[in-house]
Order: structure tokens, then C-alpha cells, then sequence
């Protein structure tokens, strides 16, 4: 494989788990945002996907970052009468977050993050020793 295949590739992942990291600080971000009124909703979680594309120039595949989809779970309720969002029976509608899912998706993408970028590292490495052997 070509340096510049390899470097192509792992820029691709590491643009797509840098989004991926942004949509989960987002929903860390609201996971104790209620909604404005009553009646309202409250945030919904978001859900990164990742799209994979033959890249023609390159002669490899690349991944992206796809649709963010929203998960279509139930919120979650709390008993609070004295909240402005609080419905007639008294109960406040909060996210259909979970922080500790949100945590460990946010390692996991840290993790490929890394990944990728230990390709670059390991690739630059590559060339410049490349470069060294051509010179002597």
C-alpha cells in the first residue's frame, strides 16, 4: 500500500470518530436538559452512523461519518411538581440519555481515534526513513 493510501485512510477514521466524539459531547452535554414547557420534549439522544465508500482515486475503502439518527427510546420521568416542565401529574420528562453508555461510547471512539493516529505516526515514521535510505 501506498504512503499516501495509508494516510488518506486513517485521515478518513480519524474525521469520522472526531465527529462521532462531537454528537456524544452533545449528548452528555443534555442529558439533564428538560424541555422548555409542560408539553414539550425533552432533547433526544443522537446516534452517530458511519458510512463506508470505495474511494477510486485511492483504490481503498474509506469511512465516514453518516446520517445522526435520533434514538426513538422512551424518556425518562421524574417526579418533581415544582418544575417549570412539570405536567399536570407533576412529572418532568428528561432525556433518554444514559452518561454511563455515553462514557464508555465516548472511550471507544477515543480508542479508534488513537488507532488512527498511530497509523499517520507509524506512517510518517515509514517515510522519513524512507527518505534517510535514499540519501546515503
Amino acid at each position: 500500500m501506498e504512503f499516501d493510501q495509508s494516510l488518506k485512510i486513517a485521515a478518513s477514521g480519524l474525521r469520522a470518530q472526531s465527529g462521532r466524539m462531537r454528537i456524544i459531547a452533545e449528548n452528555i452535554a443534555n442529558a439533564d436538559s428538560t424541555a422548555r414547557t409542560a408539553d414539550g420534549d425533552p432533547y433526544r439522544r443522537k446516534v452517530p452512523t458511519f458510512t463506508s465508500t470505495f474511494d477510486k482515486e485511492l483504490g481503498a475503502r474509506t469511512v465516514g461519518l453518516g446520517k445522526v439518527e435520533r434514538d426513538r427510546s422512551d424518556f425518562k420521568s421524574r417526579y418533581e411538581p415544582g418544575h417549570p416542565a412539570a405536567d399536570a401529574n407533576g412529572y418532568v420528562k428528561y432525556p433518554n440519555v444514559e452518561t454511563l453508555v455515553e462514557s464508555v461510547d465516548m472511550r471507544e471512539a477515543q480508542r479508534s481515534y488513537e488507532a488512527n493516529l498511530n497509523i499517520v505516526t507509524a506512517t510518517r515514521r515509514m517515510i522519513l526513513r524512507t527518505l534517510d535510505i535514499l540519501k546515503a
